[in-house]
Parts: C-alpha cells; structure tokens; sequence
C-alpha cells in the first residue's frame, strides 16, 4: 500500500480520537479556553448528555473577526509561539488542537465579541471546514455551541454511555475546574435544570466547601506547606469524613486537575494508620510549582503531568498533609443523636478491617486469663513503665490533656473511661495499645532489624508453596523484623532465629510468619516496601496487644495512658479505627438538662 498524505478532515478527526472521548471532553476543553480568555462567568448548558447540545459562555475577551477562522485551524493557538514557551507552560491549553478536533467531529457554532468592538462574529463548521465570518449580535465574551456530537462518527457514539451517567461526568468536570477557579462564576444546566450557580469569591476556602458540602466545613483542615520549590495550600479531611470512594480527592497543579500516581501515594501514606482500609479521605490540594521544572506535554488530555523532580513533590506532599494533621486533635466526637450509623465509616468507631469483633483483635490471638489483681502477662507493666522516660515520638498531636489526679474506669474490661479538659474519653484499650507497640515497633526498626533470638534448635514450619515463592520475594523484609529463615524443601521453612519481641509478647513466631507471607503474596503489596512492612508492623502490635477481656491494674492504665500522650497518631490504631471517642461536656450538660 503507497505512502499517502491524510487529508486534513481525516487528521482532525484521529486528533479528536485523542482528545474527545466523551461530551465531558469538549466541556473541559471549552470551559479551560474560557478561562485563557479571561473569563469571569462561565455558564455551561448540556442536553442529551451533552451528545444532542453542548453550550459554553463566558464574558472573556473574545476573538476578532480575521481570527475566527483560524480558531478553528488545527495547531493553531494564541498561547505558545516558541519551543521555550512550550517548556514553561502557564495557560491550561497550548496544543492548538481542541476546536479543530471538536469542529470536525460535530456541528459546531462559534460567536464572538470583543469587548472594544461594535458586533459580534460567528462561524460555523459542520463536521469539515469551516465556513466565512458572518456579523451577529451579541454580548462581548464567546459562545460556542456543539450539536450531534459524533453525528459523522457513528462508531464513537456507539461507545457513550447514558445520558445520566454522561451528564454526571459533565457536571464532575465543571465542580472539579470551579474549584480550581474561585475567582470566576459558574453555572451548569442539565436539560431545563440548573444544578449549580456559583458566584465568583475571593476565599478559595468557601469554593471548595460549596462543592464538597458545607456540613463538611467543620472537619476540613487547613494545609499550608512550601518544600521543595513548591507551595500547597488546600483542605485535608479528618479521618471521620472519609469515603466509601476517592470521589473528593482533587489535586491541581498550577490550577491544572491532575492525576499523578506518585502524589496519590504519598496522599495514602500521610493517612496510613488514620484511615480504615477502603475508605478514602477527603482531601483537595492546590500546587504551585515553577512551569518549568514540570512537563504538562504529556497526554492529549493534559490530565497527566511529569515532574522533573517526582520524589521531592512526592515527600513535600506527604509531609504537608502529615504536619496537617499532626498539629490537630483527631478525635472524633460521638454524636449521641445519631441511631444505627454505620460503624465502618469511621464517623464514630470502625470495624476490624481484617475480621475480629468490636476489640479489633479477633482472630489475631486468644483472650488471656489473669489473676485477681495481678498485672496481665500480656501487659508487661514494668517493661512498659521503663520506656515511659523515652518517648517513642514526639508528642506533636495536639490532644487536651488528660488528668493525671484522677483513677480511670475500666470498663467490661475493654474500655477506659476518662476526664480530659474538653469532656470525657472513651478509650478502646486494645487499639491504643496496638498504636503504642505498632510505634515502638516503627522506632525500632528505624534503627536497625529488630532484635531477634538465636534458636538452640532451629524449629521447622509445614507452608505451602505459595509461602515458599512469598519468602524468596519477601527475603530483605523477612530479615528485618527479625526472622532467619530459609526453605528447606517445597513445604518447610526452616527458622534459626526469631524476633525477640514476638517472644517476649507470648506469640507464636512461626504462626505469624506464615500469615505474614500469605498477607505479602497478595496483589501488589510487594511493589511498595514501605507500606507492606508497616501493613507487618501493624500484624505484630495487633498481636501482641492486649486484647478485650484482659483485665489492667491501675498502674498499668495510667502507663497506657501516659504513652498516648508520648506517640503520634495516638486517636487512630495502626489501621485506622480511632482508639478514643470523646463525649463533650456541653453534651452531657444537655442530657441532662443543665445551663452551665
């Protein structure tokens, strides 16, 4: 088959392949032109989910009459004129090839003023070149108006999906660029509906709470970092509103939505510990960073950028959301007036995200029996009271302090009871010692292995051949807590040594090695290190903590509490159920019909 040249309707339309996918595409593309222009009211009108009319306009500067036809001319654009241009890019479009595309696959109808001029132009394309300029009448700023979207491309409308579900889209795209833009007013009408009137203001604060819902206002979190070259500012979610989905995650690059898998991590790791395995926090985040030192060239849809220094944005995000909510008191208040909440999403109490009962533990190891009055033998009081002068970490989190002249209730030998300056604490005592050992454990191995113990003898575990394949893979990370173990056949692990805190905890080494081989074998935790030790970590405080049913002495109650005032994240276990929930007294005096 010969070498040909594609004709240019046939360019346009691969382009709009690229580019316009669905009607929330073109929406995008259009509302983001707007914006180039100055914009500072943009409405947005879609019927038949965008498929049958798309209108978009805006009071930006508009375009001249000898300039509409080149609007819609392929690679053609006001924004960039040089190479250097293109590598310091600070407008939200730049390839010059959205109306183009749009235009070829749609008929499109584009009028303009401008503001300095006595009429307005219009121009219209049907699905091919463009037509001459034609004088109309109207107010300065733009229109544009796409009909039949995919009407000469049959296939591609074949592949859209039901106008709900594409209205939905449309109206996620038009929330997720107001966010990003304060400072402008929107409006979106679906068919004869108008679902969202924003008027322009000057917080961006009071934007981002209008779209994520204003009963959310009192939970979000003001974030404020500057780190490698970098400045973020944004709103990050407590633990309590965190959702079944990553629905209200926004991250804006320079006032660009973006999608960045190394950013998503690091927003994970900062909530690592805080948030139950499937929910999502809430967070939005703004960042602006020097157009140089980042490469937004890297899709048609301009929705995936490439930092010229990834790790660095990746810890300057990690570190602004963790400083965040480091500095704020996580505990969540329990809402006496809520009936039936459902307890897994965290609103007031979780549950065990890998099976147990309402202490958490569960299956993680049996209840202990213990001797009236006697200090448990899975509390080990004295080795406790001896790290009491060595803080684990720094005691950042701010929590009201908890009264130390008073005794503490503990109850059904599962929780404590507590006065502190804001009310009264209610305190899971198995999740906050997990949190206690999970960060004593966390400081260990920042130094080094952990202990282990020499066997005299070494002992042999029956696995299966999945935990022989798991162990090869899992070597470095077996070894550094604690563990000398090698396969001595297709079914044996041999182990010559143990963690010497798994020892001392009264836990069966070699049962949990088995359970932690089976829990790293699975999907995707051995591609990121850090978090599958910590996901052990968590493995080998749950076990050794002490569990519902045993019973403390005061000693060791005040111990354990005294510890939560030493460690970070101590309102959250290590997998993210909060350790306390707190009554405040105003409730108290409300129940029980006081003034004061």
């Amino acid at each position: 088959m010969p070498i040909r040249q594609l004709p240019p309707e046939l360019v346009n339309q691969i382009a709009a392949g690229e580019v316009i996918e669905r009607p929330a595409n073109v929406v995008k593309e259009l509302v983001e032109n707007a914006l180039d222009a100055g914009a500072n009211r943009i409405e947005v009108h879609s019927e038949g989910g965008g498929s049958q009319l798309l209108r978009i306009t805006d009071d930006g500067a508009g375009i001249t009459r000898d300039e509409l036809s080149l609007a819609l001319a392929a690679h053609a654009t006001s924004k960039i004129a040089s190479i250097d241009d293109l590598e310091s890019v600070g407008t939200m479009g730049f390839r010059g090839e959205a109306l183009a595309s749009i235009a070829s696959v749609s008929m499109l109808r584009l009028r303009s003023r401008r503001h300095d001029a006595d009429e307005a132009w219009v121009i219209e394309a049907e699905g091919g070149p463009a037509g001459e300029p034609q004088p109309a009448s109207g107010p300065p700023g733009t229109s544009l108006e796409v009909r039949s979207l995919f009407f000469n491309v049959p296939a591609r409308r074949k592949f859209l999906k039901t106008d709900p579900t594409e209205q939905a889209r449309i109206s996620e795209i038009v929330q997720t660029i107001a966010m990003a833009n304060p400072g402008c007013a929107f409006t979106l009408r679906l068919g004869d509906r108008t679902t969202l009137d924003l008027p322009a203001v000057d917080d961006p604060r009071s934007r981002v709470v209008a779209l994520l819902g204003k009963e959310l206002s009192d939970e979000l979190l003001e974030v404020d970092f500057e780190a490698a070259g970098a400045t973020i500012w944004g709103l990050a979610g407590t633990p309590q509103i965190a959702g079944p989905t990553a629905r209200r995650q926004r991250v804006f690059l320079n006032g660009r939505p973006i999608r960045d898998k190394a950013i998503q991590h690091a927003l994970r790791e900062a909530y690592r510990g805080l948030v139950v395995p499937g929910r999502h926090p809430t967070v939005v985040l703004f960042i602006e960073l020097d157009p140089r030192l980042v490469d937004v060239n890297v899709s048609p849809t301009k929705s995936e950028v490439r930092f010229r220094d990834g790790g660095a944005i990746h810890q300057a995000v990690r570190h602004a959301l963790k400083d965040t909510l480091r500095k704020h008191d996580l505990v969540p208040t329990l809402d006496l007036d809520r009936s039936g909440a459902d307890p897994s999403t965290g609103s007031f109490g979780t549950a065990s995200p890998r099976g147990g009962s309402g202490g958490g533990e569960g299956s993680r190891g049996p209840v202990r029996e213990f001797g009236s009055g006697m200090p448990s033998p899975g509390f080990e009081y004295q080795a406790m009271q001896s790290q009491l002068d060595q803080p684990v970490a720094p005691a950042e989190t701010l929590m009201p302090s908890i009264r130390k002249d008073l005794r503490i209730l503990q109850v059904h030998a599962k929780y404590l009871l507590v006065e502190d300056a804001e009310g009264l604490l209610v305190i899971d005592q198995h999740a906050l010692h997990e949190r206690v050992m999970f960060e004593q454990l966390k400081a260990r191995i920042g130094e080094g292995d952990l202990e282990r113990q020499q066997l005299l003898v070494p002992d042999v575990v029956e696995v299966d051949e999945a935990a022989i394949e798991s162990l090869e893979g899992l070597a470095a990370m077996v070894a550094k807590i604690g563990f000398d173990a090698r396969p001595i056949g297709p079914r044996a692990i041999s182990l010559s040594a143990v963690p010497s805190f798994l020892l001392s905890r009264n836990v069966e080494p070699g049962e949990f090695l088995i359970e932690a081989l089976a829990f790293g074998s699975e999907k995707g935790r051995v591609d990121d290190a850090e978090a599958l030790l910590s996901e052990v970590l968590d493995m080998m405080a749950c076990k050794a903590a002490v569990k519902a049913g045993d019973r403390l002495t005061q000693h060791e109650l005040e111990a354990l509490l005294a510890q939560r005032e030493s460690i970070e994240r101590a309102t959250n276990c290590p997998h993210g159920r909060p350790t306390s929930l707190r009554i405040p007294i105003s409730e108290l005096d409300r129940r029980f019909g006081r003034s004061s």
